[in-house]
């Protein structure tokens, strides 16, 4: 099936969107059967187990404190940073969380049950939510699983109920997508606008997407104001506002020789927020959300297109990424836990590589190909937080791959769009990678750099 944008690039908050935004959705979405089918009344205690990658890093990823949140109905897309740490003092003090907003019952973060040994078949991120009664029998239980970038599952259901149905502007693979703009005769952004205006007028979807534009500068310019240190006991320094300060005093002018460097600005911007649990964009995933918003800025200040219609260059951008992003959902993961770092920081790379690379005037396969470059030169690359934080190597490798993106598109369109290594063959290749890849780099904090540099002597 193909993934809306819109899916692909969701407003949440940090720092990660398959273990903060993810567990928020599933709880809430637990809340929310139990008041479909009246059964508040029945319930006296909340049971929360999580299981393999959500239980390993989840104390880092704020996981237990979105659970609590979600359990009392707040969603990821609209409560403030400023909400949260207010309300969890709150429920901390009182030991305890107004389930759905109606029931009084006694759960903290420190009561949740972790098995980050036991991995579940269906996926690593799960966590299984219970509402008990007085008898303590259970009222009502629920599996969820976290498959990345923010979406929640259950065994039984599919991924596809956020889909519209299949339309002729529908695709599976990077040939199907092709092979579209090759009938049509339009291009990869094309596409992917008369795929959205199956549920949407277009002019919805320009705002819409405006909008999610307007969330990534606003994440980036609060992060380009706020010094001092992120939390977490790696007490790693936020660099982006004295890198701002000088940038903004040694380029005024915003000169080509400084494009580098404000691309690295704005990548370690954006996720310094998310590493503090600001609001970001899910771009697809959190650990990731740095990189299309800084080769958007690339776009928007040093093409000919971005300067003479910044409105227009963020629309065509982030169609043609969103329909990159979602192959990479549909055929292989976004999920840092199901196939390491090259699922987050490797698929936003290619769709950035793909979204600069139509603004650059690429023609369908030349877009095809810096997708499939972005990706080819992330094959392999292991998710291994230290501490079980989204900081290091998270914040730099986002500003890294920011810089692959771009050179990806530069390559390609110094090319005629012929390659020998597709982007669906690429794509499969990631995938089966990661199936291959040892649990312990995938976002368990058990191997790599998570237990090969002391977190007491880690200095960024």
């Amino acid at each position: 099936m193909t993934i809306s944008v819109f899916e692909l690039f969701s407003v949440g908050i940090g720092p990660s969107s398959s273990h903060t935004v993810g567990p928020m959705r599933a709880a809430v979405r637990f809340v929310a059967h139990l008041d479909e089918h009246g059964l508040f009344a029945d319930v006296a205690g909340v049971r929360v187990d999580l299981y393999g990658s959500l239980a390993a890093t989840g104390a880092g990823h704020g996981t237990m404190s979105a659970i609590l949140l979600g359990l009392e109905g707040n969603q990821p897309a609209t409560i403030e940073p400023d909400v949260m740490e207010r309300r969890l003092a709150e429920v901390r003090a009182a030991r305890g969380i107004r389930l759905g907003g109606v029931v009084d019952v006694l759960l903290t973060e420190s009561e949740i049950v972790l098995h980050p040994l036991t991995f579940l078949d269906f996926h690593p991120n799960a966590m299984t939510l219970t509402a008990t009664g007085r008898d303590d029998r259970d009222v009502y239980t629920q599996t969820y699983y976290s498959v990345g970038g923010g979406f929640v599952v259950t065994a039984d259901e599919s991924d596809t109920r956020l889909a519209p149905p299949a339309t002729e502007f529908s695709f599976e693979s990077g040939r199907e997508l092709l092979g579209l703009t090759d009938h049509f005769g339009v291009t990869i952004s094309d596409v992917m606008l008369a795929y959205e205006c199956v549920r949407w007028s277009e002019h919805q979807v320009r705002a819409r997407l405006l909008h999610i534009r307007d969330v990534m500068v606003a994440c980036e310019r609060r992060g380009i104001s706020r010094g001092g240190y992120l939390p977490g006991n790696l007490q790693v320094r936020r660099r982006a506002k004295d890198w701002y300060e000088r940038l903004a005093a040694e380029d005024p002018d915003r000169s080509p020789a400084y494009a580098e460097d404000w691309v690295n600005l704005v990548a370690l911007a954006v996720n310094e927020e998310n590493a503090s649990g600001g609001r970001v964009v899910t771009a697809p995933t959190n650990g990731a959300a740095g990189i299309i918003p800084a080769v958007l800025h690339y776009a928007a200040h040093y093409t000919s297109a971005g300067r003479s219609d910044p409105d227009e260059t963020a629309i065509r951008f982030l169609l043609a990424a969103g329909a990159i992003g979602s192959l990479y959902k549909e055929r292989a993961s976004i999920s840092g836990a199901e196939v390491g770092c090259q699922g987050e920081v490797g698929s936003a790379a290619s769709m950035a590589a793909a979204g600069l690379a139509e603004i650059l005037g690429g023609t369908p396969e030349q877009v095809e190909n810096a997708a499939e470059i972005a990706m080819e030169h992330s094959l392999g690359l292991t998710c291994d937080p230290i501490g079980g934080l989204v900081q290091i190597p998270c914040i730099e490798r986002n500003a890294i791959s920011a810089g692959k993106a771009i050179n990806a598109a530069r390559m390609a369109l110094r090319g005629d769009g012929t390659h020998r290594v597709s982007l669906d063959q690429v794509i499969e290749t990631m995938r089966s990678t990661g199936a291959d890849m040892s649990s312990k780099y995938k976002e368990t904090s058990m191997g790599g750099l998570a237990v090969n540099v002391s977190v007491n002597l880690v200095e960024c």
